[in-house]
């Protein structure tokens, strides 16, 4: 089969054995995957024998041998924990949900890392109705789920984004407010997600109400973070951060992949899909990414061309 290696800072293709599944897994031919700004940074220093791809959605062509999971026809997406960017994947059975008609794989792709970041940190929030939230980083792909479901909860969500044109979408999605620089931001905020580290955490730290939370999941600028306790003395009193990991779960994926593919099928979650483009070109997607021209999710499809047409 084909398949996208890491090469040289991203991908190139080359020709690999199918996987062979494991007992507990199914293979999936491959119709789309998500790239994740993660995985880009993952790219620049790959670990020896790591092959991207977290995000898939296809069609089960081989049923898991122990019976679990779903049969051979069914379309699924699914959250490997790597090598999704390729013909074929083997994914395990309770790292996956069934799509239903209505929904097609490349919608289904933008769903895996980036949904299951943003539903796991609502759940970390914990009740959100009424509460003021700023949200850091709101115009990549968990900005725009974490905004829908925020509202959707009956949260005054405040989100920060540098682009006009990505604010209008995030208010469309439920925003109360869009800001394109925290120096806009009218706190006090009784919870703060932040996902770009650097200057960014401390200056949106200060804007958190008395005893209000802040919860970490991201470093998009690259830049550590650097606290001055004397500074927040004249800030809020007793402020909390809480560093947030999605796979800090103590549950398969399955069932809050099946969360989200229910929740778009019934058209209260919208997957942003900001780039849709042919995998043959998914170096350019990645620079793309890398140079923040994309809005939500980058998207990749799979039309199986003729031996030879890819390099």
């Amino acid at each position: 089969m084909k398949a996208l290696i890491p090469a040289r800072g991203t991908v190139e293709f080359t020709e690999l054995p199918q996987p062979e599944p494991r007992p507990d897994e199914v293979l999936v031919k491959v119709d789309a995957f998500s790239v994740n700004r993660g995985e880009t940074f993952v790219l620049e220093d790959p670990p020896s024998g790591w092959r991207p791809g977290k995000d898939v959605a296809g069609l089960v062509v081989q049923a898991a041998a122990d019976g679990s999971g779903p049969a051979v026809g069914q379309r699924v997406v699914a959250h490997p924990p790597a090598a999704g960017w390729a013909e074929y994947a083997a994914v395990r059975t309770d790292a996956l949900a069934v799509l239903p008609e209505q929904l097609d794989t490349r919608t289904a792709a933008a769903l895996p890392l980036a949904g299951l970041t943003a539903l796991r940190l609502l759940r970390a929030a914990g009740a959100v109705t009424g509460r003021r939230l700023l949200l850091t980083g709101a115009s990549g792909g968990v900005g725009h789920y974490l905004t829908e479901l925020a509202a959707a909860a009956g949260a005054e969500l405040t989100a920060v984004t540098a682009s006009p044109e990505r604010g209008a979408r995030l208010r469309e999605l439920g925003a109360a407010e869009v800001v394109h620089t925290l120096a806009d931001a009218r706190g006090p905020y009784d919870l703060v997600l932040e996902s770009t580290g650097g200057t960014a955490l401390p200056q949106t730290l200060a804007l958190l109400a008395p005893r209000g939370r802040l919860i970490w999941f991201g470093q998009a600028s690259r830049e550590p973070v650097r606290l001055d306790f004397f500074a927040l003395l004249n800030g809020p009193a007793s402020a909390t951060v809480q560093h947030f990991s999605y796979a800090d779960v103590d549950h398969p994926d399955g069932p809050d992949l099946r969360t989200l593919v229910r929740l778009t099928a019934e058209g209260r979650l919208h997957p942003e899909l900001g780039l849709v483009d042919d995998w043959r070109r998914t170096a350019d997607a990645i620079d793309a990414l890398r140079g923040r021209q994309v809005r939500g999710n980058t998207v990749l499809t799979l039309d199986r061309p003729a031996e030879g047409d890819l390099s």
